[in-house]
């Protein structure tokens, strides 16, 4: 397993990313891992009361955050492309506890110019799934890249849409 860090620090833009940004002060701060060989973006996470919804579970829109920027990771890695999520599923299988470790995988199903479908799954220390999500995710255009995050240039540009 070809494991590799997956960090915002490359792209020309500024971030503030909830999730994976380790400066957001607020942020949630989790690393995630792109695997090459096996095409997969993993993140291990703890959470604590914090993020709560019941007394004792992780809020079910926090694990949301977490599988959807576990899948733009892997549209990124695994597919070669910007993209955000259009339509999203969710089915919870089994709570979320706090201060326990979890783990998420996402994974490409489907790519196109246009257009990715990726699925992430939460699983406990024992390997249960907790969570799963299936997204279709909208491969970003120039002009919404602009807007976005601002011109994307160089070497990047391979990660837009292609012109029409």
């Amino acid at each position: 397993m070809a494991r590799t860090p997956l960090t915002n620090a490359g792209w020309g833009f500024e971030t503030n990313c909830f999730v994976c940004e380790p400066t957001n002060p607020v942020g949630l701060h989790i690393a995630y891992f792109h695997d090459d060989l096996d095409a997969t973006v993993t993140a291990e996470f703890t959470l604590g009361a914090a993020y709560s919804g019941a007394p004792h579970y992780v809020h079910g829109g926090v694990l949301l955050a977490i599988m959807d920027e576990a899948m733009a990771w892997a549209a990124i890695a695994v597919a070669g492309r910007f993209a955000v999520v259009q339509s999203t599923a969710t089915t919870f299988a089994r709570p979320v506890r706090v201060d326990e470790p979890h783990r998420v995988v996402a994974s490409v199903h489907d790519r196109t110019d246009t257009a990715v479908t990726a699925r992430a799954v939460v699983a406990d220390d024992a390997g249960r799934r907790c969570a799963e999500a299936r997204a279709r995710m909208v491969v970003l255009s120039t002009a919404v890249a602009g807007a976005a995050i601002g011109p994307v240039t160089g070497a990047d540009i391979r990660y837009l849409r292609p012109p029409p």
